[in-house]
């Protein structure tokens, strides 16, 4: 049976839509645009794909149909979540202005308070977000099933591209991000958004390894002679294909595939989404603020023939 609550306070106001858009999109592989987001799905989206054998074929004065053409589809289906937090006004006080709250010890909840713990929640929704976007597992409460959990399971992944892992160092980075280019498809090579994903740990390993701390023969000065001072954020890539750091991903752990092959769904513009900010005090005798906050949320990918694994262990192969 649900609990019976008496609201006498919410902050459900216009910028409801804001915050949000900031639990999912300030997930980092979003924000930076590692992804395809779908928004707008109210139950689950199917997307069609379509396969043929081969197309061409000799010309002849007679019209003849070529091969076979399959159509199956991949479903999206974004899962419900929810946050429900309790914080304590009193704890806030000393770092807030006290005056904006009022003198009273009964004191107001004003919107810039409101905001600063909004945006509080929010940014630990974002990391949540992140880490089941990658690594996450439906059955574990408050996540979705992440494509390194959808790509182990499916048996459709070419043996090949599956990449046997290991503990990734500075020392042996370049030579296994180099396995991982070699078994991606020559349809996909040379691809605009073509990305090979990678865990933080190994996005680390590699910058220290470009900053002459490899084995490849840099030389102890690495890149540009500037050693560990070299990088300044910019992008990285390997044997011509882009290194895309993925902070929720495991560790050692990396995903080759073009972006437009990772879908993030979410009912994010749709009437479903609610967010309030209740304080208790009134109905409740209490100091509290309640944060509640209900979206949907999902990944799926297209071509797992277009997908290199490494490090994760397909359990249907």
């Amino acid at each position: 049976m649900a609990t019976t609550t008496n609201i006498t306070t919410t902050y459900a106001g216009e910028r409801k839509g804001a915050f949000i858009s900031a639990a999912l999109l300030g997930a980092n592989t979003i924000r930076n645009g590692g992804v395809i987001v779908k928004p707008n799905i109210k139950y689950k989206e199917v997307v069609k794909r379509l396969e043929t054998t081969s197309l061409m074929a000799d010309a002849t004065c007679d019209y003849t149909p070529t091969e076979t053409l399959t159509i199956t589809e991949r479903i999206l289906e974004p899962k419900e979540l929810q946050i429900n937090k309790t914080l304590c006004k009193k704890d806030f006080r000393s770092d807030w202005d006290a005056i904006s709250m009022g003198y009273s010890v009964h004191d107001n909840l004003p919107k810039s308070f409101a905001d600063y713990l909004m945006s509080y929640v929010v940014a630990k929704a974002a990391a949540a977000t992140e880490v089941s976007l990658w690594s996450g597992a439906a059955g574990t409460g408050g996540e979705f099933n992440g494509f390194e959990t959808l790509m182990a399971l499916d048996a459709n992944l070419p043996a090949a591209q599956e990449v046997t892992g290991t503990t990734v160092t500075s020392s042996n980075v370049a030579a296994e991000l180099r396995k991982i280019t070699a078994q991606i498809p020559a349809a996909l090579y040379g691809a605009e958004d073509l990305f090979i994903y990678v865990s933080p740990n190994i996005h680390k390993a590699y910058v220290q390894h470009l900053g002459g701390f490899g084995a490849s023969g840099l030389g102890a000065a690495g890149t540009d002679d500037k050693g560990s001072q070299w990088f300044n954020g910019s992008a990285l890539s390997i044997d011509g294909v882009k290194i895309f750091v993925a902070n929720g991903m495991t560790a050692d752990t990396a995903i080759a595939t073009v972006k437009d092959n990772l879908w993030f769904g979410t009912g994010l513009m749709s009437d479903q989404n609610e967010v309030k900010l209740i304080d208790t005090s009134a109905t409740l005798g209490d100091q509290n603020v309640r944060v509640v906050m209900r979206f949907t949320a999902g990944v799926q990918y297209g071509v797992i023939e277009d997908v290199v694994t490494y490090g994760i262990t397909n359990a249907a192969n």
